[in-house]
């Protein structure tokens, strides 16, 4: 059977089940899929965490250096974010630079981590206007069964909760751990008619790639809308979005506070 009759297939019942008021999977259309979390696989990171959502699969390591500041920014320190869609997660993602869809996975957990200023960039100040930490976070997609931006968003700042500062290395001070004092979560979801499926599965997303994705940070604030596809919103399905966003994110923030 080819890939295409295949993806009919799939479509056709997912479909099949959305008409009953059912998912393929049975959750609720509420209910995000197990999440697993490991941090400190690797080791010669100074940060990094494993997050395994439904079949979803993400690692992020975070690495650090010490670099000039930006002009803007004299005082803080420096975050970059960059993500890999390797072929091996997905017959869909091709070997090379970064596609749009890497772009746009990395951008939007560097502004989730941005927006709410989860790491205090002026703590990684070591000199002003000279030097100060650089911040690199790398994510590598494991292996894609749907929903990589909320895995990959936890993962981030899940690697960000392991990192030590190294500055007996580079000789600037003591190690110390990294000052993160927000913790933001990102929700996806797949909006079909008048239905709101919260973390979508790869075959879900065979109806369709109407999906938003609302990041908040832990005082319930938003930080980040990213919406993908050409599709609207009413004022009274962007309000239901909203507020699953937000009651799933303090679900999804409990499990962080093991890491």
């Amino acid at each position: 059977m080819s890939d295409e009759i295949l993806m009919e297939v799939r479509k056709d019942y997912v479909l099949s089940k959305l008409r009953d008021g059912e998912r393929i999977d049975g959750r609720a259309f509420d209910e995000i899929r197990p999440i697993e979390i490991k941090t400190g696989l690797i080791k010669k990171a100074e940060g990094s965490a494993y997050v395994k959502l439904g079949n979803t699969q993400v690692v992020a390591g975070v690495k650090m250096q010490i670099g000039e500041p930006f002009p803007d920014t004299p005082d803080q320190g420096i975050i970059i974010t960059n993500a890999e869609l390797v072929p091996l997660a997905s017959p869909t993602f091709e070997p090379g630079p970064p596609d749009e869809n890497a772009i746009e996975l990395a951008r939007v957990v560097d502004r989730g981590i941005r927006h709410s200023e989860a790491v205090d960039l002026k703590k990684l100040c070591i000199e002003e206007g000279e030097k100060v930490w650089i911040i690199f976070i790398d994510i590598w997609a494991l292996d894609d069964d749907g929903n990589l931006m909320d895995a990959s968003a936890l993962a981030a700042i899940a690697a960000l909760l392991n990192t030590t500062v190294p500055a007996e290395r580079f000789e600037v001070g003591d190690d110390f751990p990294l000052p993160v004092r927000d913790l933001p979560v990102a929700i996806t979801s797949l909006v079909y008619d008048d239905k709101i499926l919260v973390d979508p599965c790869r075959d879900e997303l065979s109806v369709g790639k109407n999906t938003i994705t609302i990041t908040t940070d832990q005082n319930d604030n938003i930080v980040s809308i990213q919406k993908s596809g050409p599709f609207l919103l009413s004022e009274k399905a962007f309000e239901e979005v909203l507020e699953v966003s937000i009651r799933k994110a303090r679900e999804v923030r409990k499990l962080l506070a093991d890491v």
